[in-house]
């Protein structure tokens, strides 16, 4: 039992477990990162491909407007007094 409480005390034993967990830990990642999957698509510099993003959204909002535009046509005026009921 003295053996023990000297090794204890001495911090020889804290050590070598710290460098037990250390290894334990290192040897984990090694191990994890030997069997992560490889990517397989490349990666190039450049747009990715979004190169006509900007175009495509405002023609969008043109199209949006356009038809926002087209039904406000059709509404009636609000001019006549038969509407004056309404106010």
């Amino acid at each position: 039992m003295r053996d023990r409480h000297d090794l204890n005390a001495g911090g020889g034993r804290q050590k070598e477990e710290r460098a037990q967990r250390y290894l334990k830990a290192y040897k984990g990642a090694v191990a994890y990162e030997a069997k992560k999957p490889i990517k397989t698509t490349t990666q190039t510099a450049g747009t990715g491909g979004m190169t006509q993003g900007l175009s495509i959204q405002q023609q969008r909002q043109r199209d949006i407007g356009d038809q926002k535009r087209r039904s406000e046509s059709f509404k009636p005026d609000m001019d006549n007094s038969l509407y004056d009921i309404y106010k």
